[in-house]
């Protein structure tokens, strides 16, 4: 899907963020545990400084892995209205027939089902627009669609589709390739110098919200039209 299908996503792009609204984030992660125990725990902490900063979370409406855990932190210290979950029917009916089970709102927040990954994102995208200050994308350990996700709201900022921020939570060395793929990138000359920071990297779940606050758009950036016009 072509991001200028969406009018909500290229209108935002040059609004200046209202410090009157809610800071919306999203985040990417597994609907696994994964290993080791610290990628769980860190998405508990996560939810915690969500809650603490009166930050909505938007994330992939799954109960399983990483997407549960932060999920159902969230809303077990903010209340299910802090949290959106968006899921793609085909998803979903497969985790019913996975755990006999559908997502409770709960325990894991509201939910929003969609009909394909596309439209699953481009909500995603839509309902961090609508947020104030500090909105932006969030990715924690996960797999092939964690990394997609990642990489496409990376590109969609660096061509000027959105302007908000998108931080990498390395977690036990988790995105430590990645790190060094955007500095071989640069010197092999496919990936501009003032572009290298577009993705930034995070150790922590503070640090990460902390981030996207401070985030500076790119130099390099293009700052093209995608409205329909």
């Amino acid at each position: 899907m072509s991001p200028i299908e969406t009018s909500s996503t290229t209108e935002a792009t040059t609004a200046s963020p209202d410090s009157s609204k809610q800071t919306v984030i999203c985040v990417f992660c597994g609907a696994s545990p994964g290993h080791n125990p610290v990628h769980l725990e860190v998405a508990r902490s996560l939810g915690k400084v969500l809650h603490e900063g009166n930050i909505k979370l938007i994330y992939g409406g799954g109960s399983a892995g990483l997407m549960g855990e932060v999920a159902r932190t969230v809303v077990s210290l903010s209340g299910r209205d802090a949290v959106l979950g968006i899921i793609p029917k085909a998803l979903l009916e497969y985790e019913r027939e996975q755990s006999g089970i559908s997502p409770d709102p709960e325990l894991f927040g509201n939910l929003e089902i969609v009909g394909s990954m596309h439209a699953r994102k481009d909500m995603m995208t839509a309902e961090v627009m609508k947020g104030g200050p500090g909105s932006g994308f969030i990715a924690l350990s996960g797999g092939y669609g964690s990394l997609e996700e990642l990489m496409e709201m990376t590109t969609w900022n660096t061509l000027g589709i959105h302007d908000k921020g998108i931080v990498a939570l390395n977690v036990d060395g988790y995105f430590d390739g990645l790190m060094e793929w955007k500095k071989t990138a640069v010197e092999a000359g496919f990936l501009g110098k003032k572009n290298e920071h577009v993705l930034v990297e995070a150790k922590d779940a503070e640090g990460a919200v902390k981030a996207l606050k401070e985030y500076k758009l790119s130099e390099g950036r293009l700052k093209l039209d995608w409205s329909e016009k």
